[in-house]
């Protein structure tokens, strides 16, 4: 390990975690996911939640090579049949209201090389298993984290000139510039000061209470609508318990949920998107009267089409979201392959569900009631990046009149 104060600034990142992140209450059970291959840092996090008071701390291990050797080797029907103790054990979790930390780090492209319909069939029946884990995510009745540490295979990814330990250390470096992390400033202060400036983005858009949003680039042309009664949110959320959490490290995004009625135009993705392990690029799609009619990637296109078979509603989009292409992710040049952080250099969009607490007072409301006010509904929940240096966007007011959002790009 070259990179100087390495620990320490391990020590700040969990502890950033801890507090600001998912705000760990006393007594409270924590599930965090991590690879195998940062079982150090995992630790951290595990020792920083009980020192916040957690009751208990569950690590949920993943292997690449594991997960790799099973999706290759394993019959169709087990594929496709989740064994029922996967969704008692979810159901208990989530019954305990516990706490989720997803630690990403894996190779963004692990199963490209495998035939995708298996890995679909297996993405699919393991989202139906653990429903009720994505409904408590996307209701925001738990606290949930999803945060990044360095991967080899990433790593490599990211920057093909340097291997092994070198590219290792590299990607650290950058995250721990992009999660605003290093020894010498109180990393929990500044997340404080970051929070407050996108609120204050939030709080606009909702008082402007836009009835679209219209897109123009070089490579989009886009107009989509926007939920009856919606909230633009930014970086902090609320759980069913009362507790602030950020649920994305880092974030410079404020977001809200589209009205799947009133989607149409061609839109562009400008940064490659890893999904269930294999890298799509180039996206186009094509809506009309809110959903697509058209989809077309310049690599991994059979995925794209399995994701949009997923079921109805994946494909109709569940997010919108603004960020500044002058950001500093995106002004750092580097594409991450890695939609935590790609998705925070660009302005996205979400095929899939949309989060009810994007609606007022929708985490209260049935599924029925939310669909009604244009909130789509779907098992899946997947950003793509399409912001770009020439971006134009303009809201549509109900009284008919453009304003400005973004101007080439950036805050207009």
């Amino acid at each position: 390990m070259t990179i100087a104060d390495f620990d320490i600034k391990l020590d700040k990142y969990a502890e950033l975690i801890a507090i600001t992140g998912v705000n760990v209450q006393p007594g409270q059970t924590i599930i965090l996911y991590a690879n195998v291959e940062n079982a150090y840092f995992a630790r951290k996090i595990v020792d920083a939640a009980y020192n916040r008071g957690a009751n208990e701390v569950i690590v949920k291990w993943s292997d690449t090579h594991t997960a790799h050797a099973f999706l290759e080797n394993t019959s169709d029907e087990r594929l496709e049949n989740i064994p029922a103790y996967v969704t008692a054990e979810a159901e208990e979790l989530m019954g305990k209201n516990a706490t989720r930390i997803s630690l990403l780090s894996d190779d963004p492209d692990a199963f490209g090389d495998l035939d995708q319909t298996r890995v679909a069939k297996f993405t699919a029946a393991s989202g139906k298993a653990t429903q009720v884990i994505r409904k408590a995510t996307m209701n925001n009745d738990i606290s949930w984290l999803v945060v990044a540490a360095s991967g080899k295979e990433w790593a490599e990814k990211v920057f093909p000139e340097l291997t092994g330990q070198a590219a290792i250390d590299r990607l650290w470096e950058e995250i721990f510039k992009v999660v605003r992390v290093d020894a010498t400033h109180n990393a929990i202060t500044t997340w404080d000061e970051h929070i407050d400036t996108l609120k204050e983005k939030a709080a606009w858009l909702n008082e402007m209470n836009f009835k679209e949003l219209k897109y123009k680039s070089a490579v989009t042309d886009f107009t989509i609508g926007l939920a009856e009664k919606h909230l633009w949110e930014a970086a902090d959320s609320v759980d069913r318990q009362g507790n602030l959490f950020v649920a994305n490290m880092p974030t410079e995004e404020v977001f809200t949920a589209p009205d799947y009625r009133n989607i149409s135009g061609t839109v562009t993705s400008t940064k490659p998107l890893s999904y269930a392990g294999v890298l799509i690029e180039g996206i186009v799609l094509t809506f009309e009267a809110g959903r697509v009619v058209s989809a077309h990637a310049d690599k991994g296109e059979d995925t794209l089409l399995q994701l949009l078979d997923t079921d109805e509603g994946a494909k109709s989009l569940g997010e919108v979201s603004l960020v500044p292409f002058h950001s500093p992710i995106s002004q750092s040049g580097i594409v991450f392959y890695n939609t935590l952080i790609d998705e925070n250099a660009s302005d996205h969009l979400a095929l899939g569900a949309a989060y009810p607490f994007n609606i007022q007072g929708g985490t209260k409301m049935s599924a029925d009631e939310l669909h009604a006010l244009g909130e789509n509904q779907s098992q899946t929940h997947v950003d793509f990046m399409v912001g770009s240096a020439d971006m134009d966007i303009d809201g549509i007011t109900f009284a008919g009149e453009a304003v400005p959002v973004f101007r080439n790009g950036d805050w207009a």
